[in-house]
């Protein structure tokens, strides 16, 4: 008999409602600080909120992993198998959080099955691994199978994004302030892939309905198979503008499903507001 298998995630994941609702994930909140002020993403401070403090803030929020004790309270619990998702490795150390309070746990615990896996991406990416691993545990598929269906999953999920403004790319520091703004002020609207667990420029459109006009492009030239696949769209406090490409997306292509999510704390920090994120698998 293949035993029960619960998903665990950190709060760098953005889920669509409906993903909630089918894989029931646990999630270990991640700290959100501005200034003196510090909250747990998701839970003590909704995405609203966080984009206009981001908005009125002269420094970017600063973001901290979750400590190996907060996984352990998750990791407790009898006669099953545990699956975690962390936001990738080279970009936060969740990852090895994860890992450490696994550790601790099977001191005392050895028997217990908990694999922490490194998703290699963040956001919207890990909602839709986490989607569907959830309906290959509902198949009854045992934890090996699994762990072989996500590797394939890291190398067919199609994952970016279209950047609004580089304001709080200026803000961090990690492009320069002049040029920052002249891409601003001249309306060039920044396409960004998620590959390998780092965030890589593709592309540039000047204007907002010419990004989602390559955005759409990307979509139809690297995915195949789209009746198989689900799109999640994520957005950066714009859901108008979330609802118009799934419209889109349902009028012109042929997926699966499409769903909506909103963009937190930890992804939002980079995008900054009026971002549109896309991910397929």
């Amino acid at each position: 008999m293949t035993k029960k298998i619960r998903i665990i995630t950190d709060g760098s994941c953005d889920f669509p409602q409906e993903v909630l609702d089918r894989a029931r994930p646990d999630v270990v909140g991640i700290n959100v600080a501005f200034g003196e002020d510090s909250y747990i993403g998701g839970i003590d401070i909704d995405s609203e909120t966080f984009y206009k403090k981001m908005k009125e803030s002269k420094e970017l929020p600063k973001t901290s992993s979750p400590s190996p004790d907060r996984f352990l309270e998750l990791y407790k619990g009898d006669d099953e198998e545990l699956l975690v998702f962390t936001l990738t490795s080279k970009l936060s150390s969740t990852y090895n959080n994860a890992v450490l309070a696994k550790e601790m746990y099977l001191e005392e615990n050895p028997y217990k099955r908990i694999e922490v896996i490194d998703s290699a991406s963040g956001s919207i990416g890990v909602a839709s691994m986490i989607l569907k691993c959830s309906e290959l545990i509902d198949a009854g598929k045992n934890m090996d199978e699994i762990l072989e269906h996500i590797e394939r999953y890291k190398e067919e999920i199609v994952f970016f994004g279209a950047l609004e403004t580089l304001e709080n790319a200026i803000k961090g520091g990690r492009i320069n302030k002049v040029a920052g703004k002249i891409i601003n002020a001249l309306n060039f609207k920044v396409i960004i892939k998620i590959e390998d667990g780092l965030v890589k420029p593709i592309d540039k459109a000047r204007g907002g309905s010419n990004s989602i006009k390559k955005a759409l492009e990307y979509v139809e030239n690297n995915v195949g198979h789209q009746d198989e696949k689900t799109v999640i769209i994520g957005h950066a406090n714009c859901i108008d503008k979330a609802e118009k490409i799934k419209s889109i997306v349902e009028g012109n292509l042929n997926f699966k499903e499409v769903l909506i999510a909103e963009i937190g704390p930890i992804m939002g920090t980079f995008t900054s507001e009026g971002a549109i994120l896309v991910s397929v698998l």
